[in-house]
């Protein structure tokens, strides 16, 4: 016995151990992104699925085998019209982490950053500004701020803007006789490109039971895309922002301009 241990052990090699360490990275970042969703019950059901295969197989049960297999001849088809939207999901996290690395190395060397925020200070006051007197006036909304502008999320559902921003503007868009004040504002570029845009809604499980439409359609496009949101509620005039569908909530305006300063 002690022998058969010392030949395997002996047959393991350090580029082994290497590919058990990053299957098991892997396996833990995609459950992160699927974890508290309907996803996790889907991957259990496959999970299941494939068990019994090799049960009935083992056992030379023909007829199972058979009907299972063709399931699974095709089964990573299956996977990714199923868990398409968490593919897109893990894919955008590895893009965007390439990007942030990058822009970094970019401000090491030039030293700039401060700069620029200060350049888009103009942009983000009338923001914060906005966010400030909708949150007294217990006035909802919600601001999807993206890096492009996505058709497939944004243009087909709302009503096309292309405006500079304004304090004005979005308390306009906003105020609840206004015919554009359910759905989301887009602004790209420190530009407002649509108002009342439908926003896919957050299928995750772990969301508080008070949390609205506004609330869940925001967590929902940041799960989806790189985009982060700013939702003030309608209920309480709580300011909130969202970002990889999590949520930091009853911000001040101070905070909020250091986390848009930070994330713009």
């Amino acid at each position: 016995m002690d022998g058969l241990d010392l030949n395997l052990l002996s047959g393991f090699r350090l580029l082994d151990f290497i590919d058990i360490l990053l299957v098991a990275i892997i396996i833990y970042y995609i459950y992160s992104l699927i974890k508290g969703t309907i996803a996790v019950n889907i991957l259990i059901g496959v999970g299941l699925f494939y068990v019994i295969y090799f049960v009935v197989k083992q056992m030379e049960m023909r007829l199972l085998t058979e009907i299972f297999g063709g399931f699974i001849s095709v089964g990573s088809i299956a996977l990714i019209v199923v868990f398409q939207q968490e593919i897109r999901r893990f894919l955008l996290h590895i893009g965007k982490n390439i990007s942030l690395k990058r822009k970094k190395f970019f401000w090491t060397i030039f030293g700039t950053k401060k700069a620029t925020n200060q350049d888009h200070s103009e942009y983000i006051k009338p923001i914060v500004e906005a966010c400030q007197n909708m949150s007294k006036s217990k006035t909802g909304a919600l601001l999807v701020f993206s890096r492009y502008f996505d058709e497939e999320y944004y243009q087909t559902s709302g009503t096309n803007i292309d405006a500079p921003i304004s304090k004005r503007l979005l308390e306009s868009i906003f105020f609840k006789n206004s015919p554009l004040h359910d759905g989301a504002v887009i602004i790209v570029d420190f530009r407002i490109m649509t108002a009342s845009s439908v926003l896919p809604l957050s299928d995750s499980d772990d969301l508080p039971p008070q949390f609205g439409l506004r609330h869940r359609a925001a967590i929902g496009v940041t799960e989806v895309s790189e985009a982060v949101a700013v939702i003030v509620s309608e209920e309480t005039g709580e300011i909130s922002f969202a970002k990889d569908g999590n949520i930091n909530m009853n911000l001040t305006a101070e905070e909020l301009e250091k986390i848009l300063n930070e994330e713009l």
